[in-house]
């Protein structure tokens, strides 16, 4: 079995031990990612964001041809440690039907060879001021330029590395508002 991982964040620069063939190609399928994910340390990171705008992906190949190991990879690779990771963790296989957030996956799997894809299936949240627990939902531009202006220090730095290491490909409404306001453009990682 041919898997796939597919990528538009920190996996693409800063992969660690996940068991991929070293290089990711960037013509991979369209799917609708944005920064909208406040993470525990403070970053706001990409995810699949049904209201953003459909960029193309990236992928790599996964060195190992089972489905069960590949997305046990992706989960250490991620840091997932809850119950029901497997729903954190997105999966397809060959005949399945299209994922909602990635309608052109069967297709664009046919033409690369592929049998299976997988992909981080985290979506938006953030906390709101004053409240213990995040929600989930999108967080406005306006709440996300606040929020990283106000990171401290290494917090700070944090943020804005992920947002300035993220693929160039990775063109959204909300990176371009953190690069005209908080002058966080692109960066090599």
């Amino acid at each position: 079995m041919i898997i796939a991982c597919l990528a538009w964040g920190s996996l693409v620069w800063d992969p660690r031990e996940l068991p991929i063939q070293r290089h990711w190609f960037d013509d991979g399928p369209f799917a609708p990612v944005e920064f909208t994910r406040q993470s525990k340390d403070g970053r706001i990171t990409l995810v699949l964001d049904e209201y953003a705008r459909p960029v193309r992906l990236l992928w790599a190949p996964m060195t190992s041809p089972d489905i069960e190991k590949a997305m046990e990879g992706l989960k250490q690779r991620e840091g997932i440690t809850a119950e029901d990771w497997k729903s954190k963790v997105g999966r397809w296989q060959t005949g399945a039907p299209a994922p909602s957030r990635i309608p052109s996956l069967p297709a664009w799997a046919e033409a690369h060879g592929l049998d299976a894809v997988i992909w981080t299936a985290l979506g938006p949240q953030y906390k709101r001021a004053g409240e213990s627990t995040p929600t989930m939902e999108r967080p406005s531009i306006s709440w996300v330029l606040d929020h990283l202006g106000s990171l401290p220090g290494p917090r700070r730095k944090m943020a804005e590395k992920y947002i300035r290491c993220a693929p160039p490909q990775i063109d959204t409404e909300y990176r371009r508002r953190v690069e005209a306001e908080l002058g966080w453009g692109y960066r090599r990682c």
